[in-house]
């Protein structure tokens, strides 16, 4: 098992906000994350990567507990993080924001993000406020895969973006999956999720509700209603 959560708890201040998640991610697969704003998708994610303080539970990476590792120490471990927001760094240049993530200056990596995003090739010098909304996602992505991830934890990329370029992110996931690069996606375009996801998790009120297969989400209205719509 890639990632394993069991029974996580955890909270900002003193609200109660992942209420024990429960959820599994096997080497090679890509799981959707699901469900309302407010959900707990995003603080699950966080606290994976250390950015959120944890009360309780079991957080697994590759068998290994990361429960209280640095972030820095998680992403050395392999496992990567492209935040809802893009934040990239947007004073320096594309190139730069490469270079930075990398953990070792590896070109034929570099490289490789080049041919995955070609768009970004021909704006290497240009600053990251420069580019656009979806360049500036697959800039994100890309800064990301630069350092060689196992895994990589996704939080909702096609927010913001004109239909075109969501097309162009989903399609390049399911390039992703080809590299056999295991994926947990948090994403709120169900179309998108539906056509990426191996399996599907629908989160409620800081808990996993349940697993959901790709015609459900499309095709089950009581579902969506009952999970998605607002």
């Amino acid at each position: 098992m890639m990632l394993k959560l069991a029974s996580v708890h955890a909270y900002y201040g003193k609200s109660h906000i992942l209420q024990g998640v429960n959820l599994a991610v096997k080497a090679g697969e890509l799981v959707t994350l699901l469900g309302r704003n407010g959900a707990g998708k995003t603080t699950t994610l966080k606290s994976i990567m250390g950015l959120v303080p944890f009360r309780s539970g079991l957080i697994q990476y590759k068998g290994q507990n990361i429960l209280g590792k640095e972030t820095h120490d998680i992403f050395r471990q392999g496992l990567g993080y492209v935040p809802q927001g893009r934040r990239i760094f947007s004073s320096l240049s594309v190139s730069e924001n490469l270079n930075l993530s990398s953990i070792k200056q590896d070109k034929g990596k570099k490289e490789w993000v080049l041919e995955v995003f070609p768009a970004l090739r021909n704006r290497l010098e240009n600053r990251g406020n420069q580019l656009s909304g979806g360049e500036q996602q697959m800039l994100a992505i890309g800064r990301v895969l630069v350092s060689g991830p196992e895994m990589i934890l996704l939080d909702e990329p096609s927010e913001g973006l004109a239909p075109r370029m969501v097309g162009t992110i989903m399609d390049t996931i399911k390039d992703l999956k080809k590299t056999k690069l295991t994926m947990l996606l948090v994403e709120a375009n169900l179309t998108m999720a539906a056509n990426v996801g191996d399996r599907h998790y629908v989160m409620s009120h800081g808990l996993v509700a349940g697993e959901a297969g790709s015609r459900q989400i499309l095709e089950d209205e009581e579902l969506q209603r009952k999970y998605f719509r607002i």
